[in-house]
C-alpha cells in the first residue's frame, strides 16, 4: 500500500470524472479539487448531497465570475451549458443575446473592452441544490467608451472614458444543470458605479461627449 499526498490523490480525478460522495466525504481531498480547478465532475450523492457536494457547485459558480475577467473563449465551454441564459444581457451587446458559452464571452469580451483592470473580489458563495448565490466586488477602470444598448439591440447610451476606478457591488445568482450554469441573474450596483465613474451627476462637457461618442458608436 502507498499512501500520496492530497495533491496526487487529487489528480487521480480527471475533469469529467464521476464521483461518488458518501455520508461522510473526505473534505481535504474535495477542498483539493476546488483548489486545482476541478471541472464536468459527474457528482453522485448518497443518500443525498451535502456539504462536499455544494462546495464543488459553488466553486464552479465562483470560477465563472473570474473567468469573465480573464477567461479565454475555451475557457467559457466546461461552465456554461449550451442552452445557458443571462437574464441580465438586455442591456449588452447583440452579440451576448445568444443561447450557451457564447454569450458570457461576448458580455466578457464587451466589459474588457471598456474597463481597465478588470477583478473580482468574492466575498461569500452559498450553494443549495442547483441554485448558487455569489456575493461579489467588481473592480476596474474606465479606459474606452462603453455602450449599453435597447431591447432591439441599438445603441442607446455610450459613457466616454473617464479614467477613474470603481469597485461595484454584484450579487450573482446560478442555476446549475448537469454540472454547468444553465441560468444566471444578477443583482448589481449600477448607481454606484456610475457616481464612483463620474457618470452622474454629468456635467454640460461630459454630456456632449456622450453625445459625441454614440453619434460615432451608431456610425460604427
Amino acid at each position: 500500500m502507498r499512501f500520496v499526498e492530497l495533491p496526487e490523490a487529487a489528480d487521480f480525478i480527471p475533469d469529467g470524472a464521476t464521483l461518488g460522495i458518501g455520508r461522510l466525504p473526505p473534505m481535504a481531498l474535495v477542498r483539493e479539487l476546488i483548489r486545482r480547478g476541478a471541472r464536468d465532475l459527474d457528482l453522485v450523492s448518497a443518500p443525498t448531497g451535502g456539504l462536499a457536494e455544494d462546495l464543488l457547485i459553488a466553486a464552479g459558480a465562483v470560477r465563472s465570475i473570474h473567468t469573465m475577467a480573464d477567461g479565454d473563449r475555451a475557457d467559457f465551454d466546461p461552465l456554461y451549458h449550451p442552452r445557458a441564459v443571462d437574464r441580465e444581457n438586455r442591456l449588452q451587446p447583440p452579440s451576448s443575446r445568444v443561447p450557451g458559452p457564447a454569450c458570457f464571452y461576448s458580455t466578457a469580451l464587451w466589459l474588457r473592452a471598456a474597463f481597465a483592470d478588470l477583478h473580482y473580489d468574492i466575498h461569500h458563495a452559498v450553494a443549495d441544490g442547483n441554485l448558487v448565490a455569489v456575493n461579489s466586488t467588481m473592480n476596474g477602470r474606465h479606459v474606452a467608451p462603453w455602450a449599453v444598448y435597447t431591447d432591439d439591440g441599438a445603441v442607446d447610451t455610450v459613457f466616454p472614458p473617464t479614467n477613474k476606478t470603481f469597485a461595484m457591488t454584484q450579487s450573482h445568482w446560478f442555476r446549475i444543470e448537469d454540472g454547468r450554469i444553465i441560468e444566471h441573474w444578477a443583482n448589481r450596483d449600477d448607481l454606484g458605479m456610475a457616481k464612483q465613474l463620474g457618470w452622474i451627476p454629468p456635467t454640460p462637457a461630459y454630456l456632449f461627449q456622450m453625445a459625441r461618442a454614440k453619434r460615432r458608436a451608431r456610425r460604427a
